[in-house]
């Protein structure tokens, strides 16, 4: 479903291959390199395997540059969400005060990253003459920065798509549900019997947790926000502990065993990926 999203934010006249294998190797990445490596990880899949023939040696870089706007669109469209679930629990449940002030610093982050994104795609040419000015002392650096720059502006021409904005909204709307059902029925599984806005709680509670770079995994971010979450309802601590480790498993093993079958499937090499130079993401 994430795969399927993703698709909708690369421009129309795109073809890119292997997202949805490119996505399931970044995850596994994140579950076993710090600092959510697997992003760069991800993108550098995709754009290893997009390549056109008879490309020069700037045409190739195309693929990396596009994608990581792609991801980073991805990102604030996330991040809006995990804001806004947040919002609707602070107005159904008691939600601690430093989690409203981390929600609210999240949302100025997203607010800038919007404004900037506008920015790109309303007046590109005037951001393209601000580069220009800037790195007018070092010629050969201006060339490279507008061709970068050209390529990551193309590379939101999927958000600005008309037809692509439905189901944005509505693959979004799924990839979101999931999730939650996925958390609340962890927590029918263990005889806890909450509301299905806990599954929610979770998942914003987890979403907010895992959103700056941590562990591998996630290990002890991941679980102390599911044991606040389910804490709010009035589950004890010991008993969401459980639960935390319990849900915890039930996402990472998949995802990682997923990731590596698709990582032996690409013959990709993760240390590969993971030093990958943004300036040259082809091999």
């Amino acid at each position: 479903m994430r795969g399927r999203r993703w698709w909708y934010l690369f421009p129309p006249d795109s073809n890119p291959p292997a997202l949805t294998p490119a996505m399931m190797i970044g995850y596994m990445a994140n579950n076993v390199l710090p600092l959510r490596a697997g992003e760069v990880v991800r993108v550098y899949v995709v754009a290893r395997s997009w390549k056109v023939p008879h490309q020069s040696a700037a045409a190739r870089a195309h693929p990396f540059w596009t994608t990581l706007a792609t991801l980073v669109v991805e990102r604030v469209l996330d991040s809006l969400v995990v804001v806004l679930i947040l919002a609707v629990l602070v107005l159904v449940i008691p939600v601690p005060r430093f989690l409203e002030v981390a929600a609210l610093v999240v949302l100025a982050i997203d607010l800038v990253g919007i404004a900037v994104l506008i920015g790109l795609v309303v007046a590109p040419d005037g951001c393209a003459r601000l580069i220009t000015r800037l790195a007018g002392r070092w010629p050969a650096l201006q060339r490279r920065a507008i061709k970068v720059f050209e390529t990551f502006v193309h590379g939101l021409d999927g958000i600005r798509t008309p037809s692509h904005a439905v189901p944005l909204v509505a693959w979004t709307a799924v990839v979101w549900l999931t999730p939650a059902l996925a958390a609340w029925t962890m927590l029918l599984a263990l005889d806890l019997r909450l509301p299905f806005i806990a599954g929610w709680a979770v998942l914003a509670f987890v979403g907010l947790g895992v959103s700056i770079p941590s562990a591998p995994g996630y290990v002890g971010v991941f679980h102390a926000a599911a044991v606040l979450a389910v804490g709010l309802f009035g589950v004890p601590q010991a008993t969401g502990v459980g639960y935390a480790l319990l849900f915890h498993a039930s996402q990472m093993l998949p995802v990682t065993l997923l990731g590596w079958l698709y990582l032996v499937r690409e013959q990709v090499s993760l240390g590969e990926a993971a030093h990958a130079r943004l300036s040259s993401p082809g091999p």
